[in-house]
């Protein structure tokens, strides 16, 4: 007798979330300096006196948290806790408030900028982190940095939110997230962190917050009136200040971590005609993903630029994993039965080839030929455990 494959899949989720949590406990603590180290490289060997990333401290905050709170396991505490304990003490900015964006090894800011992206993760954290712990204290922080954004990135003018501010919330010329990006005003990425961070954030103060429904209502709506290009069903990712779109670059992943991020602001909302649209919408976007970024046996490409044709082969860990969970969605919208098998498809492709079967956690990323690249980080500013356990996560949930 055959198994069910949703079976198989929950099962091995079960076990690829245990792997990847006792990755973190293992390896990711600094019991020298505090908080966590801010490197290993793709050997797993840690890099001395590595700085440390807010987007990093967050993630730990927020995946500790979350799995603690799926598993209502509180042996994770500790690890929470830490993760809060240092990011309230070291990353936190008492005199112009809101959040550093990196730390050297010690936890002294060498970059003090502020990072709308970073605010927002902070929030997702932080609520989860209440979630957790019932810490009024996470809660409080959280409304405060949501007011910092309402206050200093939302454009009065554009109704968009500002990519990035000097210390002290001043403007700043060089606005990128990082050195791959362009130097938009306003981009998509930081959109879509910031509408994930505000439905969190709604869920935990509910009616209480009107201004947290306004705000998250607003993202929504800016996501089908300027990011959504409706002829192509890709989202746009850099705009000026103006809302002019700059480039024609797609990125796979953030079009299909999108749609499920939608729909949960929606139903955050409650908001019975939002939540159609962004159905209706997601399995629009996901039927041209399946034609453009997914390749049977291959996984999920990263990029595409649209005026040059030219696109990046290499196979990043995190759009596969966004992958399983907006397909997932696409599926039990839709019953197309081709959703669901192109998740377990890239599920395979996650076993046999992303995996670190040495040394544990996912390889950054893997070239066309399914060969890593050993520049990349196991643990950094940007590799972390957020990506992967929560798309364990939403697909066990989804499935209970």
């Amino acid at each position: 007798m055959q198994q069910n494959p949703e079976k198989i899949l929950q099962t091995e989720l079960t076990s690829e979330l245990n792997n990847i949590l006792n990755y973190w406990i293992n390896f990711s603590v600094d019991k020298v300096n505090g908080g966590f180290i801010g490197e290993r490289d793709h050997f797993n060997n840690e890099v001395s006196q590595a700085s440390k990333g807010v987007v990093l401290n967050t993630r730990i905050l927020w995946t500790f948290s979350a799995i603690g709170n799926y598993n209502k396991d509180k042996t994770l505490l500790p690890f929470a806790e830490r993760a809060f304990d240092y990011l309230k003490k070291y990353f936190k900015d008492e005199k112009f408030k809101g959040i550093y964006w990196e730390l050297d090894a010690y936890g002294i800011p060498i970059n003090k900028r502020k990072q709308i992206y970073a605010q927002a993760f902070a929030i997702y954290a932080l609520s989860e982190y209440y979630l957790f712990t019932k810490d009024e204290n996470a809660k409080n922080w959280a409304l405060s940095l949501f007011s910092l954004i309402e206050d200093h990135a939302r454009d009065k003018d554009t109704n968009g939110y500002l990519e990035a501010f000097q210390e002290d919330w001043s403007p700043i010329k060089d606005m990128r997230l990082s050195e791959k990006d362009e130097n938009a005003a306003i981009t998509m990425n930081t959109h879509l962190h910031i509408l994930e961070a505000y439905t969190s954030l709604l869920q935990i103060c509910g009616n209480d917050k009107p201004k947290v429904k306004e705000a998250l209502n607003n993202l929504v709506h800016l996501f089908f009136d300027k990011f959504l290009d409706k002829r192509k069903q890709h989202f746009q990712l850099f705009f000026d200040k103006n809302w002019t779109p700059s480039g024609n670059l797609i990125s796979y992943g953030h079009d299909i971590e999108a749609i499920w991020l939608l729909i949960e602001a929606a139903k955050a909302l409650k908001n019975e005609n939002l939540i159609e649209k962004t159905r209706e919408a997601a399995v629009s976007v996901a039927h041209v993903f399946i034609n453009e970024a997914y390749v049977k046996n291959a996984g999920v490409l990263n990029e595409k630029d649209l005026d040059t044709g030219k696109v990046d082969t290499d196979r990043h860990w995190w759009p596969q994993a966004e992958a399983m969970v907006g397909l997932d969605y696409a599926f039990k919208i839709s019953g197309e039965k081709k959703f669901r098998n192109a998740k377990f498809d890239i599920w395979e492709f996650i076993k046999k080839y992303i995996k670190d079967h040495e040394n544990g956690e996912w390889f950054f990323r893997i070239d066309k030929n399914n060969i890593p690249y050993k520049n990349e980080d196991k643990l950094g500013m940007w590799k972390c455990p957020y990506h992967n356990s929560r798309a364990c996560l939403i697909l066990l949930s989804s499935d209970k």
